[in-house]
């Protein structure tokens, strides 16, 4: 009897993945529903169900394909990115900046109300600025939509995402140097977060600077270059979990630098093919499979409330900002609702403060829950943006 239980917790990962990509084409085909919502909902769902059998934090090859799909994505993710079109239009970074802030501003608020302590309020503060790459890009790549709303959906990620890492390291710093006695601590970790931060984006500059040298010492850059960057991607992710540094700054630095060196990758296939579809299964399946359901449930409703009032924040400055930046309000609009998703950033992060010390209250459940609502709704959000933009192909020919 023993035996069989073995067989049966050896066979359940592969058993649920199978099932997830079966369930999201089958319900993409069907309700057009984004596919990474099918596979996080199962994820959710099968896990709280079955936990005896799916332990996900348990299961570090699991742990490694969901940090190295990530890092894929993150690569990818990063080579969209046009710095240029920033510099011919500053009014798209300044919007980032401003929803960015207009975000914390309100989340912090809506926190301290609520009765939060102050570093809590910070903490969620940081963390809802950010926006979803992974989640993002896969439903930009699912639908094949280009246009302004697109173009500024994944512009105003990349920039919120960027600030959103550097708030919350900053704020977790804060937070040690209010404890009694800890100043050499709290400048020790200071310390460590900026060269953390400094050696993750000379790790990604380094590898952004040296494949595409051996790529075309080898004359076959436009045969290799999607092998050759997804192997780059897999060995950096490596790197940094060895080394401690941060896979987040290390993959964005990698795709950007590799943009801007103006390498061809023209045979790239988007989401990198069929390893990319395998290892995207796995990503969500593993995200939502992290947070259970009691956490959820303990934190809806300051979760409900946090959630309006930061995807409020976006779409009213997106919209406010869209004139002075080119485009219609209502494209705006479109653009706020767009970066509804917060899913895996988040969910990375949600570690930290156990790594810290910090304890897990109801604000954190209340995050969680935000997470959950949005690792679902917010592929979907994006992918009536982009329908009501009419900037997928089906659109487009209408």
């Amino acid at each position: 009897m023993t035996e069989f239980s073995i067989n049966i917790s050896q066979m359940a990962w592969p058993c649920v993945l199978a099932l997830a990509w079966l369930l999201g084409d089958i319900l993409n085909r069907v309700l057009h529903l984004p596919r990474i919502s099918v596979y996080a909902l199962t994820g959710f769902v099968l896990v709280n169900l079955f936990p005896d059998y799916l332990s996900p934090l348990d299961n570090h090859s699991l742990v490694l394909l969901a940090n190295i799909a990530f890092g894929l994505m993150l690569f990818e993710f990063a080579y969209r990115i046009n710095l240029r079109w920033l510099s011919l239009n500053p009014w798209v970074a300044v919007t980032g900046l401003l929803e960015a802030g207009a975000t914390f501003a309100a989340v912090y608020c809506v926190a301290l109300w609520y009765g939060s302590t102050q570093l809590m309020s910070l903490s969620l503060a940081a963390l809802a600025m950010s926006s979803s790459p992974a989640a993002v890009l896969r439903v930009i790549n699912e639908q094949r939509s280009s246009g302004q709303v697109s173009e500024r959906i994944l512009h105003l990620t990349a920039i919120n995402s960027v600030l959103a890492v550097f708030a919350f390291k900053l704020i977790l710093v804060y937070g040690v140097m209010q404890a009694p006695g800890d100043l050499l601590k709290a400048s020790a970790q200071s310390l460590q977060v900026m060269l953390v931060a400094c050696a993750s984006v000379l790790a990604g500059t380094v590898f952004g600077i040296v494949l595409p040298t051996i790529l075309r010492w080898r004359g076959r850059q436009a045969q290799d270059s999607t092998l050759g960057f997804a192997f780059a991607v897999i060995v950096l992710v490596a790197l940094t979990h060895a080394t401690g540094l941060s896979p987040i700054l290390a993959t964005l630095s990698f795709g950007l630098v590799a943009r801007h060196r103006r390498i061809s990758l023209g045979r790239t296939q988007r989401n990198f093919g069929v390893l990319g579809e395998l290892l995207a299964v796995v990503l969500f399946v593993f995200a939502a499979s992290t947070l259970a359901f009691s956490q959820v449930l303990a934190g809806v409703m300051l979760g409900g409330l946090l959630l309006v009032m930061r995807l409020g924040s976006k779409i009213i400055v997106t919209t406010l900002l869209a004139p002075v930046s080119g485009i219609s309000m209502r494209k705006g609009m479109l653009s706020g609702l767009g970066l509804a998703p917060v899913s895996v950033f988040l969910i990375l992060n949600l570690e930290q403060p156990n790594k810290l010390g910090m304890a897990m209250t109801n604000e954190w459940y209340a995050l969680v829950a935000m997470t959950l609502i949005l690792e679902i709704a917010g592929p979907i959000l994006t992918h009536l943006a982009l329908f009501a933009a009419k900037e997928t192909p089906e659109e487009m020919e209408q």
